[in-house]
């Protein structure tokens, strides 16, 4: 029999389960480490599971930001320079990119506490992580505030993108299978993915044609 629960019934859970339980039932989600670096040059990475697809055309995406009610050093680093990376986990790196989920001390780098190692491109100013496969660099495009919760939306604007060229077919589609990208389910939970299929777009009435 399945588990029936209204809002009054969720809330009044405790709330460490509550957070594991809601965070989870979206099903799994992207595990990407978000590299800033302040003015001072003090470097930072955290772990997000909230990074979005906004558009293409422009390139832009987004991610959710927890409530600026402490300190959020991504947040405050990239509104202050206005870069920021973001770093696909790959499964050789899922633990280290764990740890960055810790409450470092504003002075101390998440790559060096968390061995991970800071990778910069000419004329880019935040640090990317050399172990990632995949490598984005983005410009800080706007921010939308979450009346409902106090989270923020932060869209950014894609600058560069570090593929390696194998992984990139001539349609322009991403084997993340074969670059080791893992998901993230919940906050503490990861997963490596299986391709099941690739689709061409459905018109009704015709036969799914599948694309090799």
């Amino acid at each position: 029999m399945p588990v029936i629960l209204d809002f009054p019934q969720i809330m009044q859970f405790q709330s460490r389960y509550r957070g594991t339980l809601i965070n989870k039932i979206a099903g799994y989600k992207t595990a990407n480490l978000i590299g800033t670096r302040n003015a001072a040059g003090q470097e930072n990475l955290a772990l997000f599971n909230s990074v979005v697809h906004i558009g293409a055309n422009p390139p832009y995406l987004g991610f959710i930001l927890r409530p600026t009610t402490v300190e959020r050093h991504t947040y405050e680093n990239l509104k202050e320079t206005g870069f920021y990376t973001i770093n696909q986990v790959t499964s050789e790196i899922h633990r280290q990119a764990h740890m960055t989920s810790g409450k470092f001390p504003r002075g101390i780098s998440e790559f060096e506490a968390c061995g991970l190692t800071p990778h910069y491109e000419a004329g880019f100013p935040a640090p990317f992580v050399a172990e990632s496969h995949i490598k984005i660099g983005l410009s800080f495009e706007e921010e939308h505030l979450v009346k409902a919760n106090g989270t923020i939306l932060v869209v950014g604007k894609i600058e560069k993108l570090i593929v390696p060229d194998d992984a990139i077919a001539q349609d322009g589609d991403l084997a993340l299978e074969s670059l080791d990208t893992v998901a993230i389910g919940g906050l503490d939970t990861y997963y490596t993915g299986t391709k099941l299929g690739r689709y061409g777009y459905y018109r009704p009435g015709e036969a799914l044609e599948a694309i090799d």
